[in-house]
C-alpha cells in the first residue's frame, strides 16, 4: 500500500507502505521520529523515539533508552489519517521518509498536512 501526503494544494505518492514521520520540537529543538506503517485498515504506530525529553514530551512509561534515543511503541489504534499543523512558527517542518526517500512538508504557514493511506475506499 502507498501513502498519500496532500499539503499546500498538492498530493504526493510515496510507493511504500512503511515510512517515518520526524520534525524537530519547536520548544526543546530535540529530534523526535515515528515510524508507521499504511495498511488498508490505516496507519499503525510502530515505534516513537525521542532524543530528549521535556516541554510535553517525556516519553512514557516503559520507554527504553537505546543509542541516545528513548523509544517506545505507542499504544494507539490505527488512524484513518494524520492531520499535521503547518503553523510555519516553528524552524522547520514535518519530514516523511520512505525506502531512501525524505520531503518535507509543512514548514511553511498554510492549511493542515495530511497523511494517509492512498487508494481508500
Amino acid at each position: 500500500m502507498s501513502v498519500c501526503i496532500a499539503a499546500a494544494g498538492k498530493t504526493l505518492m510515496l510507493a511504500a507502505s512503511l515510512f517515518t514521520l520526524s520534525w524537530e520540537h519547536s520548544v526543546e529543538k530535540t529530534a523526535w521520529q515515528e515510524d508507521w506503517l499504511a495498511t488498508p485498515a490505516g496507519l499503525h504506530a510502530l515505534q516513537a523515539r525521542v532524543k530528549g525529553s521535556g516541554a510535553g514530551m517525556d516519553p512514557p512509561e516503559g520507554s527504553v533508552l537505546h543509542d541516545g534515543w528513548w523509544r517506545w511503541k505507542p499504544s494507539i489504534p490505527p488512524l484513518p489519517r494524520m492531520v499535521l499543523a503547518a503553523s510555519g512558527a516553528t524552524a522547520s517542518g514535518w519530514t516523511v521518509c520512505a525506502e531512501g526517500r525524505c520531503v518535507e512538508v509543512g514548514a511553511d504557514a498554510a492549511g493542515p498536512v495530511v497523511i494517509e493511506p492512498c487508494g481508500k475506499p
